[in-house]
């Protein structure tokens, strides 16, 4: 039988009320909480709790604060990154970012979600007995390859993959995976022209 973490990793529905999921989401708001109290030039002390945090965080990597998240231990992040003020990862399912990856102030990106039919979405008869949510929701993953930029206010739903060398222009909405080498913008988000052609 399936873990309720291995149920939001294969992208099914699970309980968000589930103790081993409350207990990293509380180790999570912890870690940011210590994170975005820490001064920007203590990098020693920073990377530690980012090592603590994140599944995986390569060399190089720059994370401005304030920085929320959701689990933590679902993202991974590769050398070379740029995370900027006042992100949000809601991180249920995996968040996978590359290397040399630009991502600007204001990103956030979603793996959660729930079923649209209200039927599927609520649980009927439900009763607050604190170990089943009223509602439903599954995780599916994000991924940015290499050399991504992302704009600033940017908005990143859930299962989209951004491929490498492309630019996401700043208040997109990306509803959809975008291929490499293009520039993409809007909302919904679409590729507009390619770039990176030799």
């Amino acid at each position: 039988m399936k873990s309720e973490i291995e149920k939001c990793l294969a992208g099914q529905l699970f309980n968000t009320s589930d103790s081993e999921i409350q207990s990293l989401i509380h180790k999570a708001r912890a870690y940011t909480r210590e994170y975005n109290s820490t001064a920007s030039y203590d990098a020693l002390s920073r990377k530690k709790i980012l090592s603590e945090l994140f599944h995986k965080i390569g060399n190089n990597v720059n994370i401005d604060t304030p920085f929320y998240c959701d689990y933590g231990k679902h993202i991974s992040i590769g050398n070379n990154v740029i995370i900027n003020i006042n992100c949000t990862f809601v991180d249920c399912n995996k968040i996978e970012i590359g290397n040399n990856v630009l991502i600007a102030s204001n990103v956030q990106i979603y793996t959660a979600t729930h079923p649209v039919e209200m039927q599927e979405r609520l649980v009927e008869g439900w009763k607050d007995d604190g170990k089943t949510p009223y509602f439903r929701t599954f995780a599916l993953p994000v991924k940015i390859e290499d050399n991504v930029w992302i704009g600033g206010g940017v908005i990143i739903l859930p299962g989209v993959t951004i491929g490498e060398n492309s630019v996401i222009g700043a208040g997109s909405i990306v509803t959809k995976s975008i291929p490499k080498n293009c520039v993409a913008f809007g909302n919904p988000c679409r590729p507009v022209r390619s770039i990176n052609k030799s």
